[in-house]
């Protein structure tokens, strides 16, 4: 079966398989959760761009990540929407696997290359007659909560995914776990190569967070009971991979079955194998810094203005861009923004360690920035904490509680593809404040900085590898990191807030020229090192085509 409407480029020959929990590809196509979803639907765009032998294997989610509504008081309400697709293709391929001793039917649909010009994708679900009420659930929702119903996801991914491929006579050279959740994958490869160091040649691994959410582990009974395992008995396993832990962790897991694994910045190499070290047998970590798919997140106007120094033009376009976003800030809370207002945005994944409420550490200074008629600013958050992370989701609700007293101050719900494209293309500064080591990488400032947003980070991630403080971006230099949290914020809010109010705030209006100029330089050094064609040409380089 031929999936690529596209001529194979001869460097990019080998077979890849890329398997991933979520894809963000299109608006339409709700099948991710946040910024792993964004990072491989980038990847599955570069890959047609560059014409790549790359299918990428998901699921499809009936009723995706969540749906961001709003209760009466506008708190976040978290909605369960079912899902209806009509642009997927049914490919007839259906494959058992075994959960908990019981087969489950998995079916197979095609997201054809070609209807968002992407590599082409496969999405499994469980959510077909052939199954019980309890085996359908399994594909429901993304990251369920219920441990048994995410082990049982990975098994779907890994092992189901293995078997869809051989079901449609698709030949796999490499198989590459993109986060560690399609683990299963080696346990049925493991069937085809049983001696390990065979079975590593063909894979390969992507650790993307310091974070242990991102890091799974599970009762290794557990997952035998589960099927987890394919078969092998604990005993099998452990003997094999040379694992004994009463816990399983599935990044070891992959660390110690693939050929090669990559972190996804300078810094996150450092800290991945810091993490790690202890692991015996593991394969080496690299660094492969993310990227994003400027074809897709780029607004083609600014980049053709900015491109031809055309800079008058060029501000007429971002200030039509506000203006979109602004439509958007005014229909969900009724608010009117000023496109001629430096406006700043927050927006991501709400999680504690990313400190989506550092601007109002102090209050009164808070409200002293806001209430600025001379240099007046807007700020706009926006962002989807996981719905059982009742940290951030309080977190979300106290900065809409707060947002009430503002007429400049706004919090967006619907954090998806659309509306991330209108903040990062409506911003005039795009706000990233992690604590510094645990922000692995961040993509969300590359695709707001191509749009002529300059990105304000503290430097870690990717930013720490593209920042020029001053030239094409501004930068939050970290606290001490051994200093207790607390500390660590205090000292990172009040280095943000000098920046922003002695710097940032007065150069946007006193010195239109030199913000231009370091907007279009942040433009033109992303465009150059963080598109990812340059990210799907390494991912080759050193890590499919790597002996």
């Amino acid at each position: 079966m031929n999936l690529f409407p596209y001529t194979i480029d001869e460097k990019y020959s080998t077979s890849v398989a890329y398997f991933s929990m979520e894809f963000a590809i299109d608006q339409a196509l709700k099948t991710y959760s946040g910024g792993l979803g964004f990072l491989a639907g980038s990847h599955m765009r570069s890959a047609n761009d560059r014409r790549q032998r790359t299918i990428g294997v998901g699921m499809l989610w009936s009723y995706g990540y969540y749906d961001q509504g709003r209760h009466e008081d506008n708190t976040l309400k978290i909605d369960y929407r079912r899902k209806f697709y009509y642009f997927i293709e049914d490919t007839g391929v259906k494959v058992e696997v075994v959960i908990h001793g019981k087969p489950v039917t998995v079916k197979a649909y095609l997201l054809p290359a070609s209807t968002f010009d992407t590599a082409p994708v496969i999405l499994l679900t469980t959510d077909c007659f052939e199954n019980d009420h309890l085996a359908r659930t399994i594909s429901h929702k993304l990251y369920d909560a219920n441990e048994e119903t995410r082990i049982a996801q990975e098994i779907v991914l890994g092992i189901g995914g293995v078997r869809v491929l051989q079901a449609m006579g698709i030949e796999i050279d490499v198989y590459h776990m993109n986060e560690g959740h399609a683990l299963p994958m080696v346990f049925e490869l493991m069937r085809r190569y049983p001696d390990i160091e065979e079975l590593k040649k063909r894979v390969v691994f992507t650790t993307h967070t310091p974070e242990m959410a991102g890091n799974e582990e599970h009762d290794a009974h557990l997952l035998e009971r589960m099927g987890f395992f394919n078969g092998f008995s604990l005993e099998e396993v452990a003997r094999k991979l040379d694992y004994h832990e009463k816990n399983f962790s599935l990044t070891v897991g992959a660390l110690k079955t693939s050929k090669r694994a990559n972190a996804v910045s300078k810094i996150h190499e450092k800290v991945a194998n810091e993490m790690w070290k202890d692991v015996p047998g593991k394969c080496e970590i690299i660094s492969i810094t993310n990227a994003q798919n400027m074809r897709y997140w780029a607004d083609k106007q600014l980049l053709s203005w900015m491109q031809e120094h055309e800079d008058y033009q060029l501000v007429g376009r971002k200030k039509h861009l506000k203006r979109i976003l602004f439509e958007e800030v005014a229909h969900q809370t009724g608010k009117l923004f000023d496109p001629d207002v430096l406006t700043i945005v927050w927006a991501r994944r709400f999680a504690e360690y990313k400190r989506p409420k550092l601007l109002t550490y102090d209050m009164e200074r808070f409200r002293r920035l806001i209430a600025d008629t001379e240099r007046p600013v807007q700020i706009i958050w926006a962002g989807k904490p996981y719905p059982l992370d009742y940290r951030a989701v309080q977190m979300f609700n106290d900065l809409v509680t707060m947002s009430r007293e503002f007429k400049n101050v706004a919090v967006l719900i619907g954090y998806e593809l659309r509306l991330s494209k209108l903040l990062k293309q409506g911003s005039d500064l795009w706000l990233n404040t992690p604590r510094w080591g645990r922000e692995a990488s961040g993509t969300s400032g590359m695709s707001a900085g191509v749009n002529a947003s300059i990105h304000f980070s503290v430097d870690d991630g990717w930013h720490a590898e593209f920042q020029k403080d001053g030239i094409n971006s501004f930068t939050i230099p970290h606290a001490d990191p051994s200093l207790p949290n607390e500390e660590i914020d205090r000292l990172d809010y009040l280095t943000m807030m000098q920046k922003l109010e002695e710097q940032i705030i007065p150069l946007y209006y006193d010195d239109e020229k030199r913000w231009l100029e370091i907007a279009k330089n942040g433009m033109n050094d992303i465009i150059a090192y963080f598109s990812s064609s340059r990210m799907v040409e390494e991912y080759y380089e050193k890590l499919y085509d790597y002996r």
